[in-house]
């Protein structure tokens, strides 16, 4: 936001704010167009490693950002190595006392989230009073050490409080209209709502599944694009489903949508009630709840997880972190959704391909190298697992004709198509190379188990009428009657 707005006003200045305000306005029109024209399955890209990796490193950072509140020093950066320089650089002017405050109380969080409750259930309290006193930790070291600062005026003596917060509701305002301002932000309103959306349903899917419960990518970006036009009319600027706010929401005990209305309400008393009240509270202490929530997130187990599992996918989960770590949130968001396509396009562009075989009294049929099964020298079938796209054509042509080669005495080539669900135009085109060359060869050209929606594609484009030979229902239905064909 600063850097858009930046480059058309000045700070401090009403532009600055009016602008800061339509961008609001436009990431909020850009948000609510996303969601009403279904764009949500954009979500489908992050795949849960990234989401992981992402997840973790960003905590990671929130926390390490947390640490010159804690301590009561200057620091700043955007990603973990400068935020240690910097705070390596102004550790010598460490507040004793602060760090005294803020150690006590991230200690004291950390009990209370893993120590408190079984105690109390252990005392015979009822597991759910329990889990009431429990989550509102948080707010006994809030009052204990606001009430602390201000008995002793430890204000006075460096410790960083929150300070006078302007009291009453913000006033209601209104975006610009100027299409030029417009023309000036709509590439970066359109930056901040993709990227606010990919941070905001990364979160948002962690602490679902978290619940075992599942989101509407549409309705959040309908929900994100409200959100931002309210901000709009407030006086606010380009707002998202933020981090540290929704795990301190999680902790505290929030399962639905009305822990939002809730919220606004004791936000809205707050803000006309409540502010002298907080004036004394130390930063060192909302950092430590910060720090507290957001490690609980942080896991690091994902990386040998997906090293056990997968390469390709441990590759995604180092990179998005370390991208994250070292070059900050958005590129590591970025990098994350782009490593994830990448390694969907490499896999898929070179599918498992299995040449299959009789299991031998059944109707079954498997891969040679892992079964021991019937082979007939005059039919070879194979096994695509992968649906056909231009990605992958090149690959299907070569490892045909490489097979096709291996065996003179071939008469009939099958593939076999149950994982097939759609095949496109350059696919298909590869398929009309395939039939021409096999047919050229003295070799017919065979389909097993097409699906429904594949048949209807190839028989309305022509295909079927040119295939040199049959599409049979089953593979063993094309065993049979090419081996009685064959007069074997």
């Amino acid at each position: 936001t600063v850097a858009a707005v930046s480059k058309i006003a000045v700070p401090g200045t009403s532009e600055y704010i009016a602008a800061a305000i339509t961008l609001a306005f436009l990431s909020g029109l850009v948000l609510l167009a996303l969601g009403l024209f279904r764009l949500g399955f954009l979500a489908n890209f992050l795949s849960h490693p990234v989401i992981a990796g992402f997840i973790t490193a960003t905590g990671i950072i929130i926390a390490a950002s947390q640490l010159k509140n804690i301590l009561g020093i200057d620091a700043h950066g955007h990603t973990l190595p400068d935020l240690i320089r910097s705070l390596a650089h102004n550790v010598s002017g460490l507040n004793r006392i602060t760090a005294v405050i803020g150690v006590v109380a991230t200690g004291f969080l950390f009990w209370v989230r893993r120590g408190l409750l079984p105690l109390l259930v252990s005392l015979g309290v009822a597991p759910r009073i329990a889990g009431i006193i429990a989550k509102a930790g948080p707010v006994v070291a809030i009052v204990a050490t606001t009430l602390v600062v201000w008995f002793f005026d430890l204000a006075a003596k460096g410790v960083q409080v929150v300070g006078d917060v302007p009291k009453g509701l913000p006033p209601l305002t209104m975006s610009s209209f100027s299409m030029d301002m417009w023309s000036n932000l709509i590439g970066a309103a359109i930056l901040i709502s993709v990227i606010g959306f990919v941070e905001s349903v990364s979160v948002a899917q962690t602490l679902a599944a978290k619940k075992r419960q599942r989101i509407d990518p549409d309705q959040e970006l309908i929900g994100l694009g409200a959100a931002n036009l309210g901000a709009s009319l407030t006086g606010g600027f380009p707002v998202t489903g933020g981090f540290s706010r929704s795990v301190v929401n999680y902790d505290a005990g929030a399962d639905t949508p009305a822990a939002g209305a809730y919220t606004a309400i004791g936000l809205a008393g707050a803000s006309l009630f409540l502010t002298p009240l907080i004036f004394h509270l130390p930063k060192a202490t909302l950092a430590a709840t910060i720090i507290v929530a957001v490690l609980s997130l942080v896991d690091f187990s994902i990386l040998k997880k997906t090293w056990r599992h997968s390469k390709a996918d441990f590759a995604a989960v180092a990179a998005t972190m370390s991208i994250t770590l070292l070059m900050g949130i958005e590129l590591g968001v970025t990098a994350g959704v782009s490593i994830s396509i990448l390694i969907h396009l490499y896999k898929t562009s070179r599918p498992h391909m299995a040449i299959v075989g009789q299991v031998p009294k059944t109707e079954h049929y498997r891969n040679v190298l892992r079964h021991h099964v019937l082979t007939d020298p005059t039919i070879l079938t194979i096994r695509i697992d992968e649906s056909l796209y231009f990605a992958n054509t090149r690959f299907l042509e070569d490892r045909i004709y490489y097979e096709v080669a291996k065996q003179p005495e071939l008469q009939h080539v099958v593939l076999m198509c149950s994982a097939v669900n759609t095949i496109d135009m350059s696919a298909l085109e590869s398929l009309e190379a395939i039939n021409e060359r096999l047919n050229a060869g003295g070799v017919t050209f065979h389909f097993s188990e097409l699906k429904g929606p594949v048949m209807d594609q190839l028989s309305a484009t022509g295909f079927l009428d040119v295939l040199s030979g049959e599409v049979f229902l089953s593979q063993h239905d094309a065993q049979t009657t090419l081996r009685v064909g064959s007069d074997l």
